[in-house]
């Protein structure tokens, strides 16, 4: 009889992302937990090929593109809603500008002053992303955090203020809930590129060199689990794949890697339950990503248990649907 373990050590939001990866891209990475975790996916992206600064603006084409040549700005794009201004690519890059609404240009979400402007990190496509250039002004190179008294809000709702996360209290800037996730993963993927490759940076009040501080990562995993990839950052990551740089965000693929990283807790007995509902329908994923079983479900503990005679031993991903809703993400080993 197989024994089946059960571990709710994080909220791992399976997506389509994890079929987008090339079939063994992250084998080395198998297995591993902690700073062996991040030096196998160091080594899976590192050596990228590098596109010119100019190049970005081409990019954004494949990359920041919300459809109909619309830049997907997320300092100024309100999901469900209607955007105060839309910028259309090519045509309404800055340039110079005077307020909120003028123009887009380049903004690196990992500060390039944190990287004293580095040549291969200040156009590493996976945290550049087209913003209003007065927005981005704006937030200049201030740590990404949760504002507790805003001193300025953009029309979309993106804030800068006191920080009031735990463990620091300066100005911050916070982007809407809707792509809190976006920003989480683009400078974790930031801090395991270039892992080893900092001897040249700077220090910030979020990192030093290319390490994340203990406060802000707590807050980016938070991040992370909260707003769960999406088929915009799914998408990004395929065309700086496919057409630019040819490496991948891990943690757009995996999510569940930050907690594997920087979360020494990830594999403690925890439940991250989204909502009260019951689950009607069971998806289990392999850790490359591949489905090897759904099913309808009446009784989920009872359908869980029977796993043990399905599942060959090993560590799968299981998925709980209410209908089409997500509502439970675990982790299954199997002895």
């Amino acid at each position: 009889m197989r024994k089946t373990v059960l571990l709710f050590g994080f909220l791992v939001v399976v997506t389509m992302a994890f079929a987008q990866a090339p079939a063994n891209y992250y084998n080395s990475a198998n297995g591993l937990t902690g700073n062996q975790l991040k030096i196998a996916l160091h080594n899976i992206i590192k050596g990228h090929t590098s596109i010119s600064y100019g190049q970005i603006w081409n990019a954004f084409w494949s990359t920041d593109n919300k459809g109909n040549s619309v830049v997907w700005d997320m300092y100024s794009d309100r999901p469900g809603g209607t955007p105060p201004y839309t910028y259309q690519l090519g045509t309404d890059q800055c340039g110079s500008y005077n307020s909120e609404g003028d123009c887009y240009n380049r903004e690196h979400s990992w500060p390039s002053s944190w990287f004293n402007d580095q040549s291969t990190p200040r156009t590493d496509m996976h945290h550049i992303f087209a913003t209003d250039g007065y927005v981005n002004n704006r937030r200049s190179n201030f740590p990404f955090g949760e504002v507790r008294s805003a001193t300025w809000t953009s029309q979309n709702g993106s804030k800068l203020g006191s920080c009031k996360t735990p463990g620091y209290s300066g100005t911050v800037f916070e982007p809407i809930d809707a792509y809190k996730g976006d920003f989480a993963r683009a400078i974790m993927y930031m801090s395991v590129r270039y892992y080893s490759e900092d001897s040249g940076w700077g220090s910030s009040d979020m990192t030093n060199k290319s390490t994340i501080l203990p406060w802000a990562i707590d807050m980016l995993l938070r991040w992370n689990d909260q707003d769960p990839v999406s088929q915009k950052e799914i998408d990004r990551n395929n065309a700086i794949y496919n057409d630019y740089q040819h490496n991948r965000n891990p943690f757009v693929d995996h999510p569940e890697y930050a907690r594997m990283i920087w979360d020494p807790s990830w594999s403690a007995d925890e439940n991250f339950a989204t909502n009260d509902l019951q689950p009607d329908c069971i998806i289990v994923y392999d850790l490359t990503g591949r489905k090897v079983l759904q099913t309808n479900i009446i009784n989920e503990q009872e359908e869980i248990t029977s796993l043990k005679n399905k599942l060959q031993p090993g560590c799968y991903l299981i998925q709980l649907l209410n209908g089409n809703r997500v509502i439970s993400n675990k982790k299954l080993l199997v002895n």
